[in-house]
């Protein structure tokens, strides 16, 4: 898809009580369960709103489109798997190759157990791809893993760091 989104994909508003905090808790359950279910061909906003037991109305006071539920399930995706990432790509108390090993060991047991769901998930990516929401979390990702690159290969050129990660 070549086109660029227009469409809002940032919530509307964040929950400030306890019991909007769960209602979007709950919308983004059954949000997960829509999509590993129905796929993201058939994930709607009235599938999910009806999964969740709210209206739809409700459901559209925190999230204006079924994109932006979609990129809220990616972005806490990537912040978890990012958090995973960093604690081991951060953690300099072990030599850089044995948090490559842990990194990818990781990564991919990450990557099975939520395979349903990530799948989905790639497939709905067409609607969020292009959001600068979603190309700033993947720039900030990029910077980091170039960062541990050059520390794991600080003798190579950018050329074989660049090669390297692209293998990883």
């Amino acid at each position: 898809m070549t086109s660029r989104r227009k469409a809002p994909i940032s919530a509307r508003k964040q929950p400030k009580q306890a019991r909007s905090t769960d209602l979007v808790a709950a919308i983004l359950e059954a949000a997960v369960q829509v999509l590993a279910k129905e796929g993201a061909q058939r994930f709607t906003t009235a599938r999910v709103a009806e999964k969740a037991g709210v209206s739809v109305g409700s459901l559209y006071q925190y999230f204006p489109n079924k994109a932006a539920i979609l990129f809220r399930l990616q972005s806490d995706e990537w912040q978890q798997t990012g958090d995973m990432l960093r604690s081991i790509l951060d953690g300099a108390s072990k030599p850089p190759l044995d948090r490559l090993r842990a990194l990818t060991h990781a990564f991919i047991r990450s990557e099975c157990e939520e395979a349903a769901v990530r799948v989905a998930l790639e497939d709905a990516a067409p609607l969020y791809r292009y959001a600068p929401e979603a190309r700033q979390v993947r720039e900030q990702d990029r910077r980091r893993f170039q960062r541990f690159l050059l520390e794991v290969l600080p003798e190579a050129s950018s050329a074989v760091r660049k090669s390297a990660g692209a293998v990883i």
